[in-house]
């Protein structure tokens, strides 16, 4: 099997502490701000809101299919992934919001649990859009740092020490193979924007100049 580069293996140690990791982070938190046994209540009570947001599109289908399961099934926050939780904390709980929002990175001082929220939010939207899968250790090093803090403010001591014990473990093939998973799903992407453009270019060969840009075609990216 092809070995990684460092650049590379600090990809794969951030999206495992942000997959795997991060996640039970933000559900500790959103048990203590949504007691399980009552969840089902609670959301009910909150109907009206979060029809609104469904309305506004802030909420998506499948989120509402889980917030509003068919009868008999109730709602479960083991379904619930980390968009959905934080964006139930954002709306329907008395956090006070990051002073920069929930969409952009907090200052390092801010350290209250909205805050905390908005950094792993921040960070898992930064890692889905590195094409190349690779991160260099200047970056990751501030980054596994900001977000650890985040995990063991909202998760507890326990889990960093897991985040520490990730920092330093030996990546087993199973770990190396999401890499390389990633590597070609991006080299795939990249040859079908490559063939876009291609198609592009042809087009505009092909039509007369006095009526380019009159049809646009779609773009993948």
């Amino acid at each position: 099997m092809n070995s990684l580069s460092p650049e590379e293996e600090n990809f794969v140690r951030l999206n495992l502490l942000l997959t795997g990791i991060s996640p039970r982070a933000v559900r500790t938190m959103f048990d203590y701000e949504f007691a399980p046994i009552c969840l089902d209540a609670t959301l009910k009570k909150e109907f009206n809101k979060l029809k609104d947001l469904q309305k506004k599109r802030v909420i998506n289908q499948s989120q509402w299919n889980l917030l509003t399961p068919r009868f008999p099934d109730c709602p479960d926050s083991n379904n619930f992934d980390v968009t959905l939780m934080i964006l139930l904390l954002r709306h329907l709980t008395s956090l006070t919001p990051p002073r920069g929002g929930y969409d952009s990175l907090p200052s390092s001082s801010e350290t209250t649990p909205a805050a905390d929220l908005a950094r792993i939010k921040y960070y898992r939207n930064v890692l889905a859009h590195l094409d190349d899968g690779k991160i260099d250790s200047t970056e990751f090093s501030a980054a596994w740092v900001d977000i650890t803090g985040a995990i063991s403010r909202l998760g507890g001591h326990h889990m960093k020490l897991e985040c520490d014990k990730l920092r330093t473990k030996t990546l087993d093939q199973s770990n190396r193979e999401i890499m390389l998973d990633i590597k070609q799903s991006n080299n795939e992407i990249r040859e079908l924007k490559q063939s876009v453009e291609i198609l592009k270019k042809s087009s505009e060969d092909t039509v007369p100049w006095n009526v380019r840009g009159e049809y646009t075609l779609i773009d993948v990216g």
